[in-house]
């Protein structure tokens, strides 16, 4: 009995022990894998991307392991193990390795190891099936319903979002702005001017429920509001007045800027918006206002430096337009990808040259005169010409079915003459040589060759040309010095270049052309060939009128009267390129060849599409695309809250910051495709119609402690004005500035010795009359030395795309706005506005009003007075100060020119609150 009694405690110590371990086990895995199934992209993807991917992705793959894309991950690795076994902890590597006691064998090999919650965590996810998910923005948006709030706030359904989340973090939102600070907000955002004293008046008297929304559909209506936004794109579009590079060559392309204020002030949907820039020449008989909008992507930097090879310069153009397409409409940094895979997100290497195929068959050869320019003719005349040239081909068209198509022909040799064959496609080149514009430059008895060239349907070959007096004759021979003569052509002196036309006999296929140049007693220099195009010449050679007609055609083509925009134009047929992998980026070392296509991680293109911009643009705004509609919302949000719902506006990927909103950010993007049918004029609306921006943007250090960057939005935005809005604000209120709209860019007074101008005769030559006063926008912007107080707050260069500006707090802005000829003139015109009152104390509050649409305070008010009085003191004793100041010999204008210029570097004053 005593054996069997003590066998028996024997086998309970032993079940407790027993119970005991299986406890200890059951609350370890629940901390292993936890309550809740695991969430990928949460939980898991910030782990790989923080501790894992730098080793273990698109540019190393250390061991063969990459945790880029599913396959990779779970595929055998150069161990002959596989890392990650869905199901099975123990025979997964990962795991293995992330928990080694070695710190030899233990991964990461750099840098803390992961954290025990870090690892329960990847190991409940492989136990779990180690489920894939995509990153969230390449996932479509799909309907979602505004969340129900507890209280009951707000103006639109965008409030209940946020209202949504201040509740999750136990706060509230603030009060509402007062009106004068309000419309103050509202119109710097949706013009970027202040209001005026009137338009503020009649605010503050209106009393009715719809006072504000009045307010918005006037500012929306503005043609002010233009210019704001088409500022704000012209960043993305890298918009400049020169070439840039080392010359710096001035460029003619505002007219782009005019077509930009106007598309904005039309409220073109922002999917035509897209697909006319991006491909508006691939369109069903495009319009010239189509065309110019392509400059959007002839924006890119040409060299005009002698000796630099033009393909690699072309190379780069076509580069920079991939990276700023995916930068502007997709916030992915495509970018990363030139040289090898994507590093974080789902981008092969071989997926860049797809994008790059898109956009490889421009007709742009950066040459000196950025061919093909579109022309528009300034002459009434001309364009009358023009019309009559049409009218001819169409007449004179024997078939009914290619009439319409061939006087468009014509019409398109006139106004952008393509397709060319520039002089740095020459070759075999003997006696000659390619001068600093890559033009053939030839001598007496020297030769050339342009190789491959497509003959069939050609009967004339166009010469742009300069020749001398010497009248050298030119022999035309087919695929060698000694082949068959094509023609045999006597050269005519021209003044400058010119445009003719040589006949031909009708060639079928592809040739190689020798050009012979002779002129008996001539030595040295002959001529020099910009370009040669093949073509077919005017229809009706033998019917009356024809001279005449063919004569208006090479008018308009040489005529200097126009104003040329560069613009996109695809190759035609017989000159397209092919395109291949770049190795390691490198674009004179090409891999396989590559055809038009897209990343596997975004939607198909839809079923029928052109192989082409036109197909990718239309792609882009595609509604089945799941990044346009939320990147372009994010933009605008940013542009009026201070910050994006996400943050990092330029990357959607998986290493830009997380939403602070996700459902109302992809609320936002359904309603912009759906309800406004992509106007940005609504979208706008909704959002500033919302209480969240009526907010009042002060905050207590409670508010500030918790949400300093106001991601919450429990208060109003307040946010440094940009560059351009800091000085149109300060023109606005002096009274100087220019209402004037559109046209060539100007150049408003700066410091003299700005430009450092090398290989280049231009200068700044300062704007006269209203010219000097017209908003920032239309400033000469020159890349290689933009307009100094526009880069002192932050304004970029615009050598590329910058989707995102970076404020920053420097002493350089206030010395900029101090003494600056600019706010210097302002501060004097706003003096001169202020002595429209009677007495000093009424002089400063009058100034203040008309800077900050609000009366000053009591203790404001003592400070300028203070200041006026000591700087009287000051400038009494120096009268040469005063007239430097004030331009005459007037104490009074002196000192409240002083005081205004403090009035307009006042914080508040170059802030939006």
């Amino acid at each position: 009995m005593k054996r069997t009694y003590l066998n028996m405690k024997k086998i309970g110590v032993l079940l407790s022990i027993g119970l005991l371990a299986l406890t200890t086990y059951f609350l370890w895995e629940s901390d292993v894998i936890g309550s809740h199934p695991v969430d990928f992209n949460a939980e898991i993807r910030p782990i790989l991307n923080k501790k894992c991917i730098t080793c273990h992705g698109g540019v190393k793959r250390s061991g063969e392991f990459s945790l880029l894309f599913r396959s990779e991950a779970l595929g055998v690795n150069e161990s002959g193990k596989r890392a990650i076994v869905p199901g099975s902890v123990d025979e997964s590597e990962m795991i293995h390795r992330i928990t080694h006691d070695d710190p030899e064998v233990r991964m990461p090999p750099e840098g803390d190891p992961l954290t025990q919650e870090e690892i329960n965590l990847l190991t409940q996810w492989i136990e779990e099936g180690a489920k894939w998910e995509d990153h969230w923005a390449y996932i479509k948006p799909e309907p979602i319903e505004p969340p129900e709030t507890q209280a009951e706030w707000g103006d639109n359904q965008i409030d209940q979002f946020i209202l949504n989340r201040l509740e999750e973090e136990n706060l509230q939102p603030s009060s509402p702005a007062d009106k004068a600070t309000l419309l103050r907000r509202l119109s710097l955002d949706l013009t970027g001017l202040p209001p005026t004293e009137e338009e503020l008046d009649h605010f503050l008297a209106n009393t009715s429920a719809d006072a504000y929304e009045e307010e918005v559909d006037r500012l929306l209506a503005s043609p002010r509001y233009g210019e704001r936004w088409a500022s704000m794109w012209m960043d993305l579009a890298r918009y400049a007045d020169s070439k840039g590079y080392e010359a710096d060559r001035g460029r003619s392309i505002w007219q782009y800027r005019d077509w930009l204020i106007k598309a904005f002030n039309d409220d073109k949907p922002f999917d035509e918006f897209t697909i006319e820039q991006l491909a508006g020449d691939l369109l069903l008989k495009p319009t010239d206002e189509q065309l110019i909008a392509t400059a959007f992507h002839r924006n890119t930097m040409n060299n005009d430096e002698g000796g630099t090879d033009d393909e690699e310069f072309r190379v780069a153009a076509v580069i920079d337009r991939v990276n700023t397409s995916w930068d502007v409409w997709q916030a992915t940094t495509m970018a990363c990808v030139q040289c090898h895979s994507h590093p974080y997100d789902p981008i092969r290497h071989e997926d860049y040259y797809k994008s790059y195929a898109f956009f490889n068959n421009t007709a742009d050869e950066d040459v000196a005169s950025e061919s093909p320019n579109l022309k528009t003719f300034k002459q009434e005349a001309d364009r009358q010409s023009l019309e009559q040239v049409k009218n001819w081909v169409i007449e004179h068209t024997a078939s009914a079915d290619v009439k319409l198509e061939k006087a468009q022909q014509f019409v398109n040799l006139v106004k952008v003459s393509e397709p060319k064959i520039h002089g740095h496609s020459f070759d075999k080149i003997q006696k000659g040589t390619l001068d600093g514009y890559k033009r053939l430059t030839i001598e007496d008895g020297g030769h050339n060759r342009v190789p491959d060239v497509p003959l069939s349907g050609a009967d004339q070959i166009l010469f742009h040309y300069s020749a001398g007096s010497s009248k050298p004759q030119v022999e035309i021979r087919l695929d060698s010095l000694e082949g068959r003569l094509l023609t045999r052509w006597n050269m005519q002196n021209t003044e400058g270049f010119q445009t003719v036309a040589v006949p031909i006999p009708a060639t079928e296929g592809r040739h190689d052309l020798y050009l012979k140049f002779k002129s008996p007693g001539q030595k040295g220099y002959l001529c020099t060939i910009e370009w040669i195009l093949l073509n077919e010449a005017l229809p009706g050679e033998n019917q009356a009128g024809y001279e005449q007609v063919n004569q208006q055609l090479f008018h308009l083509i040489n005529s200097p009267e126009v104003i040329e925009t560069p613009v996109m134009i695809e190759k035609a047929d017989g000159y397209r390129r092919k395109t291949y992998v770049f190795e390691r980026g490198n674009w004179m070392v090409h891999g396989e060849e590559v055809q038009p296509g897209l990343p596997q991680a975004w939607n198909a293109m839809p079923d029928g599409a052109p192989q082409n911009r036109l197909g990718f643009a239309r792609w882009l705004v595609s509604k089945d695309n799941p990044l346009t509609a939320r990147v372009t919302v994010n933009r605008f949000w940013a542009q009026l809250f201070g910050t994006g719902i996400v943050e990092t506006i330029e990357d959607f990927g998986t290493q830009g910051f997380a939403t602070s909103h996700p459902e109302l950010l992809d609320w936002l993007a359904q309603q912009f495709m759906y309800e406004h049918a992509w106007s940005i004029k609504k979208l706008l609306k909704q959002m500033v119609m919302s209480a969240a921006y009526r907010q009042s943007s002060k905050a207590s250090q409670k508010l500030l402690a918790v949400d300093p960057d106001n991601r919450l939005l429990a208060r109003g935005p307040r946010v440094r004005l940009n560059a351009e809005q800091v000085r149109d604000q300060a023109l606005a209120v002096s009274g100087l500035l220019s209402d004037k709209m559109y046209g060539p860019s100007v150049m408003p007074p700066q410091p003299e010795g700005i430009w450092q101008v090398v290989y280049n005769g231009m200068s700044w030559e300062t704007s006269e009359g209203e010219d000097k006063y017209r908003r920032a926008l239309y400033t000469y912007w020159r890349r290689t030395s933009p307009y100094p107080s526009m880069i002192a707050f932050d304004g970029p260069s615009r050598e590329f795309c910058v989707t995102r500006r970076i404020d920053t707090n420097t002493p350089l802005q206030a010395l900029v706005t101090l003494n600056d000829p600019v706010y210097m003139e302002a501060a004097h015109g706003l003096a001169q506005r202020m002595q429209e009152a009677e007495h000093l104390e009424g002089q400063l509050k009058r100034g203040y009003k008309l800077a900050m649409l609000k009366e000053i305070e009591a203790e404001k008010l003592q400070d300028l007075q203070k200041l006026y009085h000591e700087t009287r003191l000051q400038l009494e004793a120096q009268p040469e100060a005063v007239k430097q100041v004030a331009g005459e010999d007037n104490v009074e204008l002196a000192v409240l020119t002083v005081v205004a210029n403090v009035i307009l570097n006042l914080d508040e004053f170059i802030t939006k609150s």
